[in-house]
């Protein structure tokens, strides 16, 4: 008889009967004996039913999880393809081809493989029988989908890295904004943060914005980095780099330069999908972690008394940042402004430069002509600048945070220059401009050149005539009168002449014309280099071209 003749609940209890004597008891042999008499079976078999114990019996086929309708090798080949289609179809909000069209197509028309075209029959496989092998190998969406690890990393010290981001506030507006710019509605109550990558320590102010603008970000950094009164924020000074995300600010060409200025590094993060699967945009949460706080454990007391404006707003939670700052460190044992103190960097806190200093960096070079009544208009207010400068082509530096016009000329600086109320002076009420040195030293010169007299000889050449005396002939050959461009042939001598007369003509070289004049100045050589005929082509190519612009 066969160990199957012994049921589980016989084998459960001897084992028990069995585990409460010593392994050299005598009776352990007497009640193995005891039992193989009972169900007539040998010693040996209950030994090896208890050494075997009890095994559940299977209740799926032998075959399961093998395909029965064609070969593994196949299903993994048709499976590798499906999936493919579905990653290849994928667009930005994660719709993708469906396993039914998927199957449909390869049945009807076959998909192209490195391999070759690859068909299947109709009817072969199913849907379910698809996605329940695209989930056991693997080749599911999500599991395709799955992002690769993040590596996080941590500024060496101090002011290394600043992380740099803005977030509206839960609280949306404030009752009495202090500036609001007409037909545009209440402006936006944002929250401008920068966090020490280092230490964690933060720094954060309100403001009041239509969207994110590089002003209000540079005005946000310039009080970041600047030296603090309350006593608690002491995060200040010029990190060496931010990381910030590729929002309007880091592209705008004021930040940039302001920046560079400043020699401080901007990094973004990649774009979304730059780095294949990785998701390349998505924050490490230093920056990101001291918004969700001050929403949380700040902005929800606004329930019970709201700020009136922005800057009743930043006092209130300049209090709360000086006590987040004496938190504790990520990681370290210590909070984070004792954090910051203690690993400055190597050379020192670099300190932030004047507010003057910082609006010149801001300002934006423009070209444009004063008038004959010494004015300059911008943006529609018009600036009265030096007298001097009537007449001239200078160059406006018109600043992103001045209100007032700084204007250069021939390596000088004038100004700052406010504006003028532009009113027209009545006929009867003439008035005069201060005369300048430039007017000065003209009147001067003027004064004297009518007090010059010359001597009669001077233009008759009288007393000259009488001491003439005869030239002798000069030994060395006479270097001959060199030749214009033009010359005195008709014909120009070669191509590259013809390029320099025109280019004397025009002004400027050639190189820098467009390449279809280039062109046409080249075809024209080809055909001729009769001078007249060059040069009046030349102009009634260019003469038509002007009147096409018109």
């Amino acid at each position: 008889m066969t160990r199957k003749s012994l049921p589980f609940e016989t084998l459960a209890s001897l084992r028990v009967r069995l585990d409460q004597l010593s392994p050299k008891d005598p009776k352990r042999k007497e009640l193995i004996a005891s039992t193989a008499s009972l169900y007539g079976v040998s010693a040996e078999t209950v030994y090896r039913a208890l050494r075997q114990g009890y095994k559940p019996k299977g209740v799926r086929r032998a075959d399961h999880g093998k395909p029965r309708k064609l070969s593994k090798a196949e299903l993994i080949q048709y499976c590798e393809v499906i999936a493919a289609l579905k990653v290849r179809t994928q667009n930005k909000k994660g719709r993708h081809l469906s396993t039914v069209r998927a199957l449909e197509i390869l049945e009807k028309y076959g998909i192209e493989t490195p391999q070759g075209l690859m068909k299947i029959e109709p009817g072969t496989i199913s849907k379910s029988f698809v996605n329940r092998y695209l989930k056991q190998l693997g080749y599911s969406m999500t599991a395709l989908a799955c992002q690769p690890p993040a590596t996080r990393f941590q500024a060496d010290y101090a002011n290394h890295c600043w992380q740099f981001d803005m977030s509206p506030s839960d609280l949306k507006h404030v009752e009495k904004p202090l500036w609001i710019e007409e037909g545009r509605g209440n402006p936006t109550l944002m929250l401008f943060s920068v966090v020490d990558d280092r230490s964690g320590l933060a720094y954060q102010e309100y403001r009041c914005v239509y969207g994110e603008d590089a002003e209000s970000a540079l005005r946000f950094l310039f009080n970041a980095m600047a030296a603090k009164n309350l006593e608690g924020l002491v995060l200040r000074g010029l990190p060496e780099r931010i990381y910030m995300d590729n929002g309007p600010v880091a592209k705008s060409g004021v930040f940039k330069r302001v920046m560079t200025q400043l020699k401080v590094t901007i990094e973004t993060h990649e774009p979304a999908g730059k780095d294949g699967r990785r998701t390349t945009s998505r924050s490490k949460g230093k920056v990101e972690r001291p918004f969700r706080t001050i929403k949380e454990a700040h902005e929800t007391l606004y329930h019970f008394h709201k700020p009136e404006n922005e800057a009743e707003a930043n006092l209130w939670l300049h209090n709360y940042i000086a006590n987040y700052n004496q938190g504790d460190h990520r990681t370290e044992n210590h909070s984070r402004a004792a954090d910051w103190i203690a690993n400055p960097p190597p050379g020192g806190i670099k300190e932030m430069c004047s507010w003057e200093h910082f609006c010149s960096f801001a300002r934006e070079p423009e070209r444009r002509k004063v008038g004959i009544d010494a004015r300059v208009k911008v943006d529609g207010a018009e600036y009265e600048v030096a007298a001097d400068l009537t007449g001239q082509e200078v160059i406006l530096w018109w600043g992103l945070f001045d209100n007032e016009l700084f204007v250069e000329h021939d390596g000088r600086r004038f100004g700052p220059y406010s504006p003028v109320n532009g009113a027209v002076v009545p006929i009867n009420k003439y008035r005069r401009f201060k005369k300048t040195k430039g007017e000065e030293t003209a009147d001067r010169i003027e004064e004297l050149a009518q007090r010059l007299g010359l001597p009669r000889a001077a233009v008759t050449g009288e007393p000259e005539l009488a001491r003439a005396v005869a030239v002798s002939t000069p030994t060395k050959p006479g270097v001959p009168f060199p030749t214009d461009l033009y010359g005195d042939s008709n014909v120009f001598q070669n191509a590259i002449v013809a390029k320099l007369a025109i280019a004397k003509y025009f002004g400027r070289p050639l190189g820098s014309l467009p390449e279809d004049d280039c062109a046409f100045i080249a075809e024209v050589l080809a055909k001729t280099l009769n001078k007249q005929e060059v040069m009046s082509s030349i102009k009634a190519y260019f003469a038509r071209k002007r009147q096409k612009r018109r």
